[in-house]
């Protein structure tokens, strides 16, 4: 059937604006990381795509190597934005980056270089059927490549109006502000950082949300939901793992639930009954407490697992209590507020032959 977008589809959903930019974008946000691939069924990505917009979610993120396998994402959003999407392309923001592992040969790896964001960035319009993007990213880190190289091609793409507006992911506060000046120079502001950030995992509150704050960059936040850890498909009595989890699909996922992670799942969840929320409502509300969070972006494997997380927006105030409480729970681990090795460009420098 041809789509109609709902009439009441900006009624509920609260719009923030990114950093000291013109752009806003929606509380939360749609991202096409795990479910858009080849391996998952065209009609459901349809179906959550819809749904999400008729929600009021106008952005939706890609990436050049969201699948499986790399590329399909944006090829089956490119299909379906042309048979959906299209008469609302001005009411959409569209997202995709470059910088991880995508193709063959030295050029396609993990590194920041002109070569490789330039070329990447003209597939990915061509696999999603577009003219422009309204944000494009460079993904990570590069040890190896001079920061003012991997600017300089945000800044030629944003000059060309390819992108509408550039950003990073992945950086640390440092990197951040080097970026920034950087882009500044070129004449090019730096719109928006996309870190992950979690209740388990906080590393951006010492010093990275200030510091986009300063840059006037807006803070969009990924895996708010600890890769569904923050969900309630593992709080199960004998503790197996559900068959359709990302724990019981990826070892390195599946290595992070540790006993000491899950009493803390657990008691995350007793604080979220006592909101009336579910353990992912209140994760991703919790996510957007602090102003300078522009967005959160969830994944979502059916369309009622979107729904489920859109309503964390019927309930967005902690009480100061309410805070203390999670904060406590939380903060005893003791790498809950370390910066990742990939957001300073370790990971490469220690090991040049690291694949994600």
């Amino acid at each position: 059937m041809t789509y109609q977008a709902l009439d009441t589809r900006y009624a509920s959903m609260p719009y923030r604006r990114c950093g000291r930019s013109g752009l806003k974008l929606p509380a939360i946000s749609l991202g096409l990381w795990q479910n858009f691939g080849d391996i998952n069924a065209l009609d459901t990505q349809r179906a959550l795509l819809r749904r999400a917009f008729d929600s009021g979610v106008t952005h939706f993120d890609l990436a050049n190597n969201y699948g499986p396998p790399f590329g399909s994402a944006e090829i089956n959003f490119g299909r379906i934005f042309a048979e959906d999407f299209k008469p609302y392309r001005d009411e959409l923001i569209i997202s995709t980056k470059a910088g991880w592992d995508m193709w063959a040969g030295p050029y396609g790896g993990m590194n920041g270089s002109k070569k490789h964001l330039i070329a990447s960035f003209d597939q990915s319009l061509k696999r999603m059927g577009l003219d422009y993007v309204d944000l494009f990213y460079s993904h990570r880190p590069d040890p190896f490549t001079p920061l003012e190289e991997t600017m300089g091609a945000l800044a030629q793409l944003y000059r060309q109006g390819k992108a509408l507006y550039v950003g990073i992911s992945n950086y640390n506060s440092e990197l951040t502000k080097h970026c920034a000046a950087i882009l500044k120079s070129e004449g090019v502001p730096l719109t928006i950082s996309q870190p992950n950030y979690s209740l388990l995992d906080r590393w951006i509150e010492p010093d990275l949300l200030a510091t986009n704050a300063e840059a006037g960059a807006g803070t969009i936040v990924f895996s708010p939901l600890a890769q569904g850890f923050l969900s309630n498909k593992y709080l199960t009595k004998d503790g197996a793992l559900p068959d359709d989890s990302r724990a019981a699909r990826l070892e390195w996922v599946r290595n992070g639930l540790t006993p000491e992670t899950l009493g803390r799942i657990e008691a995350l969840n007793e604080v979220a009954k006592g909101r009336g929320q579910s353990l992912a409502q209140m994760a991703l509300a919790w996510t957007l407490r602090d102003d300078r969070v522009t967005s959160t972006l969830i994944g979502a494997r059916t369309v009622e697992q979107l729904e489920d997380s859109l309503g964390a927006l019927l309930n967005l105030s902690f009480t100061a209590g309410e805070l203390d409480t999670l904060d406590q729970i939380t903060r005893g681990d003791p790498e809950i507020f370390a910066a990742p090795a990939k957001a300073s460009g370790a990971d490469l420098r220690d090991n040049p032959d690291y694949r994600a």
